[in-house]
């Protein structure tokens, strides 16, 4: 019977030889991340910012192109609209208008007249309003839901490896993050809830390709008990390097409909998926495993110094 294997199993990458220009990249490209986060910034979504839900059930089918064009054209700031429920509920969601209350009213009723102008019998069944006082609560649990993640992530690897593996997955999981962010605020997708579902599903995806290969590296661990650290690491990355390219494969092709055909609901989030897997793949090899070696150089070995003055003698 016949296998597709996209890696050779005896493959010898020394992939630690680019161990400083994968930290070097990765430090940067977080750093260009950052300081775009302050400048031009993310562009929020409602869920962050406050703005106005429209729900209507409109006659027959809504054509999304049209209805996203005339409501453009009302001069309110960006309009997103999302099928729920059948191809005749549309969910409708606007900025926060600058003014009170009575603004928001207004925009409401310019809505309420466009869609009864384009879809005459369109039924308009909820009209709401976010607050920024509830925006800011949503952004606050979003970010705490992050942040609770992260240090779960942290005590699941430090217990089940060692103090060094779980430093190194956090540290590669913040510079994971920071890049993503970097990606809403330089392409002005919308941050929202969604986006904040995105981060967790990537940090999910992230932590357990990191796992795998850490996995293999306490093994080898045991096994060669005087192999130098950097070539112990480089072992365990090639052993493991069919599995990984492999998982990520499988996942990128399963993303990739829904980023083309999910609809402006699920379509940034697709698209956001597809590059969280590429970073989460690329930063187990290139980041996690280099803080690994620089973390554990001296210390992962500590029964077997000959191994560690060999470890330090081939290491340029």
């Amino acid at each position: 019977m016949f296998h597709l294997r996209l890696v050779p199993d005896d493959t010898k990458i020394p992939f630690m030889n680019g161990r400083f220009a994968g930290l070097l990249t990765s430090a940067f490209l977080s750093i260009a991340s950052i300081v775009l986060f302050f400048h031009p910034g993310l562009n929020y979504g409602i869920d962050f910012q406050g703005g106005i839900v429209i729900e209507a059930r409109t006659p027959q089918a809504a054509d999304f192109a049209s209805l996203r064009h005339s409501l453009g054209e009302l001069g309110m700031g960006q309009v997103a609209l999302q099928e729920f429920g059948s191809p005749q509920d549309v969910l409708i969601r606007l900025e926060r208008q600058p003014g009170d209350d009575a603004a928001q009213q207004v925009a409401a009723d310019k809505v309420r007249a466009s869609l009864a102008q384009i879809l005459p019998g369109t039924q308009v069944r909820r009209v709401e309003a976010v607050g920024a006082s509830v925006s800011s609560e949503l952004f606050a649990n979003g970010m705490l839901a992050m942040g609770l993640a992260m240090v779960a992530m942290l005590i699941y690897i430090w217990f089940r490896f060692e103090w060094q593996f779980g430093l190194g997955a956090v540290v590669t999981l913040l510079l994971d993050i920071t890049k993503i962010i970097g990606f809403y605020a330089i392409t002005g997708m919308q941050f929202n809830l969604t986006a904040i579902a995105a981060i967790l599903t990537i940090m999910g995806y992230s932590i357990n390709d990191k796992v795998v290969v850490y996995d293999r590296m306490r093994e080898n661990l045991r096994i060669y008990k005087k192999m130098p650290l950097r070539d112990l690491i480089d072992l365990s990355i090639n052993e493991t390097l069919n599995r990984t390219v492999g998982t990520s494969m499988c996942t990128f092709l399963s993303v990739i409909p829904l980023a083309l055909f999910g609809g402006e609901a699920l379509q940034d989030f697709g698209i956001v998926l597809l590059l969280g897997v590429f970073i989460a793949t690329t930063s187990s090899i290139f980041i996690a495993a280099p803080i690994l070696l620089f973390l554990g150089e001296n210390r992962l070995r500590r029964g077997a110094p000959e191994a560690a003055a060999s470890n330090a003698a081939t290491t340029p």
